[in-house]
């Protein structure tokens, strides 16, 4: 097989074709088409082929051949060993004596395997011819001859080897033990040699049966675990359930092999969306272990005990999905208008109806009505959720729940259900009991009440409000802005353009009120997101109610009803706090029946709830009137921003106000001149920033187009559509432009869709960009090749002379990198950034050799090659404040035309406006993170029984797959991840409470893995799922009343502080600012908000003190020290230089403090201020006292000023420590 080719064939009496003799060797071959001895050419394999390709055939014969007749002659030797095993004598010359053993093996192995069948045939020669026999004459026989032919005739060398014998074959093994002993020989390296593989077969035979056992008992394993999963009888689990289980192990371990994980990983779900394809056990075994072949036995019963867990979740998310499908029928029964939402307080009135008639022994597995998760965080008393333990062990009062539902618990209780229709089994001692309740609760109302006329004003509602009389936010205000509008006080008011939906309220307390109309912006500058416009959060749409008007679409074109379609799905929100859409409904009642109520109460519940759920027809009507009204200011919402975007072809954002106003002033002949004038003078009052920066932005677009609705005269609805068709049939563009927009629309979503999904990282937010340029350059700019960068403004840290500001280069196209990135440019450098900078208008300079006062970063480049344009964009935040720049230029391209076009620049501005919003977006993502992080390390001490704490962000998509963004353990440890991992639904089947939380946007409680865990939603402006916490509290199945509250708290601070961070970022007008910190220092510290929103919540406790509520303090002769240095930690907050005087010291003058004048101070204080001195005597007061010995005292003024204490010294804290810290760019 080594020879060349040509030599096998001549060896084989073949010769190659020669050349001109084509026909002749095909003539050959077609002849001998019949002998298998030459191989056959063909049109497609070369002789040589042929050839190798039959020696090969040959050779593997032969080796076949030799292979067989060597296994015969073992199997043969194997049978006479058998038969005849070999004589033990031979074992006599085995030694390990060195110094005869080279020549025993020579003996041996030479000699003696030849001479001892001679002499054997000798003996059995002599004892043949008698020769031994002394009574005969003696014999001519001589042994020596007979020997000597013998050996002659048996040489080795020359003759077949006879058979061997039973001592021969001895003597053979004792020779290769004997040679083994022999160091260095060839006998003794095979002997080593055939020893290893012996070794090595044995081993791998003994691994391939403990695998074989292994295998099978793992097999049996899952057997039984199959068992414990199927719960539908047909011994079938659906596969996509498996998968899922086995997706979301690597999330729960950390022990996990790196081959397993990848395995797990890289092997992507067959079935999605689906539960009908099903596993028998024969598949289901095979499945598992086709993960879990090569990992350890301990990695198997982890693996095997996540299942089994996974299993035991599994059975019980069954019976709770029945449970789920019946409070969905109920739904449906209850909903008599269909118009898919129930009244909540109606419902809460009914669940406390059925709670307070239940038996003790069901009330234990049913959740208090009156409190958190089935009512709002923002509806939970103040003073309730600040206080210590004492009311803990009786029922909270319906002071927790708004005016209306204690209406509706009043028309319940009319209705005539007895307490014997309910439980038909209790047993007649528990009735008074019941009844007694009942007659409890009801004298408890009038207090209730009262109590919620002193609580603030944000305490009912789903926002967040802390407004007082003239300030904003309170119905007073309302009502005069409103009346500035020229509007009727009934108007209500919004917040943003997406909450433009009234609050559908149908509790029978506010039956005759009017139905909600449109609703408009309060007016700029009046105050945060917390003060301003938490109490509109209600008012959303739900798209399920979306009407089409498809006549108005139809006469406004193809285009704004593809955008329309396009933005539909993007529209989606849930209704307000007063209704409860079909998901809310469900996990309320999932919450209600808790996790170990039975069948029985179950049934009763719902038999309750469908044959008490009233509604009068005077309730339907005005139900349905108000989501006719929600779905046509829905619908005006959609037509608006559609009309936008076909203004807006280039996508830049934002639309020329001059450009708006021409064209409106043709509206209608130019008669409506005067309506215009008024509605752009209220445009510009509420939004200052249009006299120096003339840019609209789809929300001012929309406001200002509603203001000429309300000054023109007749139907607002009719007004607007007939503006919207006016403005569409004014914009005009040709074939090419329209193609030219939605290419290029396309790119300027690709930015945004980079900026919103999970992991986004500034990084890829530039490379989206500079992507963008250059695939328009290609496009439609003439293939120019453009340099990019973007630079954001810092602060300097230079001096005065410089400027106090600097644009520092972030980004760059990569050719430019070693010359621009990470440069600095101040004011006195050459340059038009700064020009563009302060002017906020973009700057083209079309010849840069031209200028003169131009800066080159490469100082390199020759100076006849300083040729081409140069573009300078003003990047704006929400509020038109420019904080960076994007430059563009093209130096790059020595062709003559590099002088940016028009469209081209107009094109630029839609990137800049791109990048801004994703950078925003990003930004704000941070800092809810950061403050998320804050939260939690507040928490941690607080609540030792909370395990685990998951922060999960909602992936923009149709699917809402979740970002794992944060992980904190009981031990403090909090990261935020920066490759976050996603979780799409359709994998996580036994993670579905987290999804169905994000649906419903209530708080879920469901056991996992044998933990319990918690999950509740963050919701955005728009009151979409924005991010939720998944909360484990281990085997508990409840926290203690005091750490329960604590994360009340905490859950609730942040709502507010990531509501007032998105607010603040898409807000365009000036928030108003309560604490000098964030007038002077501008504090950016992520727990900053949470503390002030705390601040505030107790500020209010305090202030519904009273000084009558300290006579309790001011009777005690000598109070506790705990509660004197309390107060006196308060007073050296308020008057420092009451440090060591007699003020403070002597309780009898320190108790004469406790007046309306300190709750005044108190309230009014501001911790941030540079005033503020922190004395070491006001930490040694406060510092170190346990929270439980101040819930001990069981006085709530102490457990306010205590906790009021600590708040203000963490934001003074914060306040110091970012006076030190360098500015933030």
């Amino acid at each position: 097989m080594a020879a060349h080719p040509e030599e096998s064939a001549e060896s084989a009496g073949l010769q190659y074709p020669k050349a001109g003799h084509e026909a002749g060797a095909a003539t050959e071959m077609g002849s001998n088409q019949g002998n298998d001895e030459l191989p056959c050419l063909s049109n497609y394999a070369s002789w040589r082929e042929c050839f190798y390709e039959k020696v090969q055939e040959r050779c593997l014969s032969l080796q076949e051949t030799k292979a067989s007749v060597i296994g015969a002659q073992k199997a043969e030797e194997k049978k006479t060993e058998k038969r005849e095993p070999c004589d033990s004598l031979a074992r006599e010359w085995y030694s390990e004596e060195r110094e005869t053993l080279n020549t025993r093996i020579y003996l041996l192995d030479k000699l003696l395997p030849t001479l001892i069948p001679g002499v054997e045939n000798l003996l059995m020669e002599v004892e043949r011819k008698h020769v031994l026999v002394s009574d005969k004459d003696p014999s001519t026989f001589d042994p020596i001859n007979y020997l000597a032919e013998y050996l002659m005739r048996h040489n080795p060398l020359y003759s077949v080897s006879t058979k061997p014998g039973p001592y021969v074959r001895g003597m053979r093994m004792v020779v290769e033990e004997l040679k083994s002993l022999m160091q260095g020989t060839t006998s003794e390296r095979l002997v080593k040699m055939k020893a290893e593989a012996k070794d090595k077969r044995e081993a791998r035979e003994e691994m391939e049966r403990k695998k074989a056992e292994e295998r099978e008992m793992r097999k049996e394993t899952l057997a039984a675990l199959f068992k414990e999963w199927t719960v539908d009888g047909k011994h079938r689990i659906p596969m996509a359930l498996v998968q899922s289980a086995l997706r979301s192990f690597p999330d729960v371990t950390d022990s996990i092999p790196e081959k397993l994980r990848k395995a797990i990983q890289d092997r992507k779900l067959e079935i999605l969306n689906t539960l009908e394809e099903t596993l028998k056990l024969d598949e289901f075994t095979e499945f598992v272990l086709s993960y879990t072949e090569h990992v350890s036995s301990d990695t198997f019963q982890e693996v095997m005990k996540y299942l089994q867990q996974c299993g035991e979740d599994f059975q019980e998310a069954t019976e709770r999905a029945m449970w789920r499908q019946n409070f969905t029928d109920l739904f449906q029964d209850c909903d008599y208008g269909k118009v898919g939402v129930l009244d909540r307080q109606k419902i809460l009135a009914l669940l406390r109806e059925f709670y307070d008639r239940s038996p003790v022994a069901d009330k234990r597995e049913l959740w208090n009505p009156r409190q958190w998760p089935i009512i709002k965080l923002q509806e939970i008393d103040l003073v309730d959720l600040w206080g210590g333990l004492g009311d803990q062990a009786a029922e909270p009062s319906d002071a927790e729940v708004s005016k209306e539902g204690e209406d509706a618990v009043s028309e319940v209780k009319g209705s005539g259900f007895e307490a014997g229709d309910l439980d038909g089994d209790a047993t007649h001692s528990e009735e008074p009991s019941s009844q007694e309740d009942i007659k409890t609760e009801k004298e408890a109302e009038p207090e209730s009440a009262e109590r919620q006329d002193e609580a603030f004003p944000g305490s009912a509602s789903d926002g967040y409000n802390l407004s007082r009389d003239g300030e904003p936010g309170s119905e007073k205000q309302v009502e005069e802005e409103e009346s500035s509008l020229g509007r009727e006080p009934e108007t209500e008011t919004k917040s943003e353009g997406d909450t433009d939906v009234a609050d559908m309220d149908v509790t029978g307390s506010e039956q005759d009120a009017p139905a909600a109309e449109a609703v408009e912006e309060t007016p700029a500058g009046k105050g945060s997101f917390s003060r301003q416009h938490s109490s509109q959060f209600d008012q959303q749409t739900s798209s399920e109610t979306r009407l089409q008007d498809d006549n108005l679409l139809h006469e406004q074109g193809p285009s704004m009803a593809q955008i329309q379609n396009h933005r539909a799905s993007c529209t989606q929100s849930s209704f307000g706090a007063s209704c409860l859409t079909q998901p809310q409904f469900v996990q309320l009642m999932e919450t209600f029946v808790g996790q170990d109520s039975s069948l029985p109460t179950v049934k009763r519940l719902i038999a309750f709830i469908k044959e008490e759920y009233k509604q009068t027809e005077e309730e339907k009507m005005e139900q349905l009137e108000k989501v006719h009204h929600m779905a046509r200011a829905a619908q005006r919402k959609l037509l608006l921003e559609a009309l936008f975007e076909k203004w807006d072809s280039n996508g830049h954002g934002f639309l020329d106000l001059e450009e708006v106003d021409a064209v409106l002033s043709k509206f209608m002949g130019g008669m409506k001149k005067e309506a215009l004038m008024k509605a752009k003078a209220h445009l510009c009052s509420r939004y200052p920033q249009l006299s120096r920066v003339e840019m609209v932005s789809p929300k001012v677009f929309q406001t200002f187009l509603e203001l000429i609705a309300s000054e023109l005269t007749g139907n607002e609805d009719e007004a607007i559509d007939n503006l919207v068709r006016f403005l569409t049939t004014s914009v005009e563009q040709s074939h090419r432009e329209s193609l030219q927009s939605l290419t290029r629309r396309k790119w300027l979503q690709d930015i945004q869709q980079v900026a919103e999904s999970g992991g986004a990282r500034m990084e890829l937010v530039y490379k989206a960009v500079f992507k963008a340029i250059s695939q328009d350059a290609e496009a439609h700019g003439g293939n120019k090749k453009i340099s990019a960068y973007i630079a954001l403004l810092e602060e300097s840290q230079l001096s005065a002379e410089q400027g106090q500001v600097l644009l520092r280069y972030v980004a760059c196209t990569a050719d430019d990198a070693p010359y621009v990135l990470n440069q600095t440019l101040h004011r006195h450098m050459k340059g038009i950034s700064f020009a563009a900078v302060d002017e906020g208008k973009p700057i083209h300079v079309p010849r840069v050799q031209l200028h003169g006062n131009i800066h080159f970063w490469n100082s390199e480049r020759p100076v006849e090659e300083r040729k081409g344009s140069l573009l300078v964009l003003p990047l704006y935040d929400a509020r038109w404040r420019v904080f960076g720049i994007l430059g563009l230029d093209t130096l790059r391209d020595q062709c003559e035309k590099t002088i940016f076009l028009t469209h081209e620049i107009i094109f630029y501005q839609g990137v800049s406006h791109a990048f801004s919003k994703a950078y925003h977006h990003i930004c704000t993502r941070e800092h809810v993170l950061q403050m998320a992080v804050y939260a939690l390390g507040w928490l941690y001490p607080r609540t030792p029984s909370i395990h685990t704490v998951t922060m999960y962000l909602v992936e923009p998509a149709k699917d809402k797959a979740l970002c794992k963004m944060i992980t904190s353990d009981n031990t403090g440890q909090k990261e935020i991840h920066s490759s976050p991992a996603l979780l799409p639904r359709e994998e996580n089947l036994l993670r579905d409470y987290l999804f169905r939380c994000t649906d419903s946007l209530e708080a879920a409680l469901t056991p996992v893995r044998g933990e319990q865990h918690i999950a509740v939603p963050l919701h955005d402006l728009s009151r979409q799922a924005l991010g939720i916490f998944d909360i484990s509290i281990g085997h508990h199945k409840k926290l203690p009343p005091q750490e329960q509250k604590d994360l009340q708290k905490m859950l609730k601070m942040v709502q507010v502080a990531c509501l007032e961070i998105l607010w603040r970022s898409l807000e365009e007008t000036e928030p108003t600012y309560e604490l000098e910190a964030e007038q002077v220092a501008n504090v950016r510290h992520p727990g900053f908000l949470f503390q002030w929103f705390m601040l505030q919540d107790l500020r209010e406790c305090v202030r519904k003190l009273g000084a009558e509520s300290f006579a309790g303090v001011k009777s005690c002769a000598e109070p506790p020290a705990l509660l004197h240095g309390i107060i006196k930690a308060v007073l050296l907050l308020l008057h420092p230089d009451w440090k060591g005087s007699e003020e403070i010291e002597n309780w009898s003058q320190c108790k004469l403090k406790l007046d309306d004048n300190l709750i005044q101070e108190i309230y009014c204080f501001d911790p941030t201020a540079a005033s503020v001195q922190i004395q070491a005597e006001l930490l040694d007061c406060i510092t170190g006292v346990p929270r439980a010995a101040v819930w001990q005292q069981g006085c709530a003024p102490a457990e306010f000023l205590y906790h009021w204490v600590h708040t203000c010294l963490a934001l003074a804290e914060i306040t110091g420590s970012q006076h030190s810290e360098k500015p933030h760019p």
